[in-house]
Protein backbone atom coordinates (compact mmCIF):
# COMPACT_ATOMS: atom_id res chain seq x y z
CA UNK A 1 0.00 0.00 0.00
CA UNK A 2 1.24 3.46 -0.93
CA UNK A 3 1.94 5.66 2.15
CA UNK A 4 -0.42 8.59 2.71
CA UNK A 5 2.55 10.96 3.13
CA UNK A 6 6.30 10.92 3.76
CA UNK A 7 7.93 12.96 6.51
CA UNK A 8 11.68 13.54 6.39
CA UNK A 9 12.94 13.70 9.97
CA UNK A 10 16.26 15.27 10.93
CA UNK A 11 17.54 14.51 14.43
CA UNK A 12 20.57 13.61 16.51
CA UNK A 13 22.62 10.45 16.15
CA UNK A 14 22.95 10.85 19.92
CA UNK A 15 20.06 10.77 22.39
CA UNK A 16 21.00 13.89 24.36
CA UNK A 17 20.64 14.30 28.12
CA UNK A 18 16.93 15.05 28.35
CA UNK A 19 14.66 11.99 28.30
CA UNK A 20 11.94 14.16 26.73
CA UNK A 21 13.96 14.17 23.50
CA UNK A 22 13.68 10.39 23.32
CA UNK A 23 9.99 10.55 24.20
CA UNK A 24 9.42 13.05 21.39
CA UNK A 25 11.27 10.86 18.88
CA UNK A 26 9.12 7.89 19.93
CA UNK A 27 6.00 10.00 19.55
CA UNK A 28 7.00 11.23 16.08
CA UNK A 29 7.78 7.76 14.76
CA UNK A 30 4.60 6.29 16.24
CA UNK A 31 2.45 9.11 14.86
CA UNK A 32 3.82 8.62 11.35
CA UNK A 33 3.02 4.91 11.45
CA UNK A 34 -0.39 5.32 13.06
CA UNK A 35 -1.43 7.79 10.35
CA UNK A 36 -0.37 5.66 7.39
CA UNK A 37 2.78 7.62 6.67
CA UNK A 38 6.34 6.84 5.70
CA UNK A 39 9.51 8.04 7.42
CA UNK A 40 12.61 9.06 5.50
CA UNK A 41 15.65 9.82 7.63
CA UNK A 42 19.43 9.52 7.81
CA UNK A 43 19.53 5.73 8.11
CA UNK A 44 21.27 5.36 11.48
CA UNK A 45 20.27 3.15 14.39
CA UNK A 46 21.90 5.19 17.18
CA UNK A 47 20.52 8.11 19.16
CA UNK A 48 17.25 9.81 18.30
CA UNK A 49 17.63 8.59 14.71
CA UNK A 50 17.29 4.99 15.83
CA UNK A 51 14.45 5.79 18.22
CA UNK A 52 12.30 7.50 15.58
CA UNK A 53 12.97 4.72 13.04
CA UNK A 54 12.20 1.90 15.49
CA UNK A 55 9.01 3.63 16.65
CA UNK A 56 7.85 4.17 13.06
CA UNK A 57 8.55 0.54 12.15
CA UNK A 58 6.75 -0.70 15.28
CA UNK A 59 3.71 1.40 14.30
CA UNK A 60 3.62 -0.10 10.81
CA UNK A 61 5.30 2.66 8.82
CA UNK A 62 7.64 2.13 5.90
CA UNK A 63 11.04 3.52 6.83
CA UNK A 64 13.48 4.73 4.21
CA UNK A 65 17.03 5.28 5.45
CA UNK A 66 19.65 7.16 3.45
CA UNK A 67 23.24 7.04 4.68
CA UNK A 68 26.62 7.83 3.10
CA UNK A 69 29.16 5.00 2.82
CA UNK A 70 31.54 6.87 5.11
CA UNK A 71 28.95 6.90 7.92
CA UNK A 72 27.66 3.33 7.67
CA UNK A 73 29.93 2.22 10.52
CA UNK A 74 30.11 5.51 12.43
CA UNK A 75 26.34 6.05 12.63
CA UNK A 76 25.65 2.31 12.66
CA UNK A 77 23.38 1.88 9.65
CA UNK A 78 19.92 0.62 10.57
CA UNK A 79 19.61 -2.68 8.72
CA UNK A 80 15.95 -3.02 9.74
CA UNK A 81 14.78 -0.20 7.44
CA UNK A 82 12.17 -1.03 4.80
CA UNK A 83 14.68 0.47 2.35
CA UNK A 84 18.27 1.39 3.17
CA UNK A 85 20.10 3.44 0.54
CA UNK A 86 23.87 3.67 0.92
CA UNK A 87 25.02 6.68 -1.09
CA UNK A 88 28.35 8.25 -1.98
CA UNK A 89 28.13 11.63 -0.26
CA UNK A 90 26.26 13.82 2.20
CA UNK A 91 24.95 15.82 -0.74
CA UNK A 92 23.49 12.66 -2.29
CA UNK A 93 21.97 11.76 1.08
CA UNK A 94 20.26 15.09 1.56
CA UNK A 95 19.02 15.28 -2.01
CA UNK A 96 17.51 11.77 -1.87
CA UNK A 97 15.86 12.48 1.49
CA UNK A 98 14.38 15.71 0.12
CA UNK A 99 13.12 14.04 -3.03
CA UNK A 100 11.27 11.39 -1.00
CA UNK A 101 9.71 13.89 1.42
CA UNK A 102 6.35 15.63 1.47
CA UNK A 103 7.35 17.57 4.60
CA UNK A 104 10.41 18.07 6.81
CA UNK A 105 10.66 17.94 10.60
CA UNK A 106 13.70 18.71 12.75
CA UNK A 107 13.92 17.24 16.25
CA UNK A 108 16.71 18.04 18.71
CA UNK A 109 20.17 17.36 17.35
CA UNK A 110 23.59 18.85 16.74
CA UNK A 111 25.30 20.55 13.82
CA UNK A 112 24.29 17.86 11.32
CA UNK A 113 20.62 18.33 12.19
CA UNK A 114 20.97 22.10 12.01
CA UNK A 115 22.79 21.92 8.67
CA UNK A 116 20.03 19.76 7.19
CA UNK A 117 17.31 22.06 8.54
CA UNK A 118 18.99 25.22 7.26
CA UNK A 119 19.62 23.69 3.85
CA UNK A 120 15.99 22.72 3.19
CA UNK A 121 14.90 26.08 4.59
CA UNK A 122 17.29 27.83 2.18
CA UNK A 123 16.01 25.70 -0.70
CA UNK A 124 12.46 26.70 0.24
CA UNK A 125 13.23 30.44 0.28
CA UNK A 126 14.89 30.08 -3.15
CA UNK A 127 11.82 28.36 -4.56
CA UNK A 128 13.43 24.95 -5.13
CA UNK A 129 10.52 23.37 -3.23
CA UNK A 130 7.38 24.43 -1.41
CA UNK A 131 7.21 21.60 1.13
CA UNK A 132 6.38 22.52 4.72
CA UNK A 133 9.18 22.58 7.31
CA UNK A 134 8.70 22.06 11.03
CA UNK A 135 10.92 22.57 14.07
CA UNK A 136 9.93 20.44 17.08
CA UNK A 137 11.02 22.58 20.01
CA UNK A 138 11.10 19.91 22.71
CA UNK A 139 11.35 21.33 26.23
CA UNK A 140 12.65 24.66 24.89
CA UNK A 141 15.64 23.06 23.13
CA UNK A 142 15.44 25.51 20.22
CA UNK A 143 14.44 28.63 22.20
CA UNK A 144 17.87 30.26 21.90
CA UNK A 145 18.13 29.44 18.19
CA UNK A 146 14.70 30.96 17.55
CA UNK A 147 15.73 34.00 19.58
CA UNK A 148 18.87 34.38 17.50
CA UNK A 149 16.85 34.11 14.28
CA UNK A 150 14.45 36.79 15.54
CA UNK A 151 17.52 38.94 16.15
CA UNK A 152 18.66 38.32 12.56
CA UNK A 153 15.26 39.61 11.40
CA UNK A 154 15.56 42.67 13.67
CA UNK A 155 19.03 43.36 12.25
CA UNK A 156 17.60 43.01 8.72
CA UNK A 157 19.74 40.07 7.66
CA UNK A 158 16.50 38.16 7.18
CA UNK A 159 12.91 39.06 6.45
CA UNK A 160 9.97 37.98 8.58
CA UNK A 161 8.67 36.13 5.50
CA UNK A 162 11.68 33.81 5.79
CA UNK A 163 10.80 33.00 9.41
CA UNK A 164 7.25 32.31 8.26
CA UNK A 165 8.57 29.48 6.04
CA UNK A 166 9.10 27.27 9.10
CA UNK A 167 6.58 26.22 11.73
CA UNK A 168 7.74 25.57 15.26
CA UNK A 169 5.87 23.90 18.07
CA UNK A 170 6.46 21.83 21.18
CA UNK A 171 3.79 19.16 20.61
CA UNK A 172 4.64 16.50 18.03
CA UNK A 173 1.08 15.45 17.08
CA UNK A 174 -0.19 18.97 16.39
CA UNK A 175 2.96 20.00 14.50
CA UNK A 176 2.93 16.82 12.40
CA UNK A 177 -0.77 17.34 11.63
CA UNK A 178 -0.05 20.89 10.47
CA UNK A 179 2.82 19.74 8.26
CA UNK A 180 0.87 16.91 6.64
CA UNK A 181 -2.14 19.18 6.08
CA UNK A 182 0.09 21.86 4.54
CA UNK A 183 1.80 19.25 2.32
CA UNK A 184 -1.56 18.31 0.87
CA UNK A 185 -1.89 21.84 -0.44
CA UNK A 186 1.54 22.01 -2.06
CA UNK A 187 2.30 21.25 -5.67
CA UNK A 188 5.10 19.12 -7.06
CA UNK A 189 8.45 20.84 -6.49
CA UNK A 190 11.38 20.89 -8.83
CA UNK A 191 14.13 19.32 -6.73
CA UNK A 192 16.17 18.61 -9.86
CA UNK A 193 17.52 22.15 -9.39
CA UNK A 194 19.17 21.16 -6.10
Amino acid sequence: MHPAFTVCVYCGSRAGLNSRFTSAALEVGSWIGQHGGQLVYGGGKSGLMGVVADAALAAGARVVGVIPKALVEKELAHRGCSELHIVDSMHDRKRMMAQHADAFLALPGGIGTLEELFEVWTWRQLGYHDKPIGLLNVDGYYDKLLGFLDSAVEQQFMGKWQMDLIRSGSQAPSLLSQLVQAAGLSHTPNLDQI
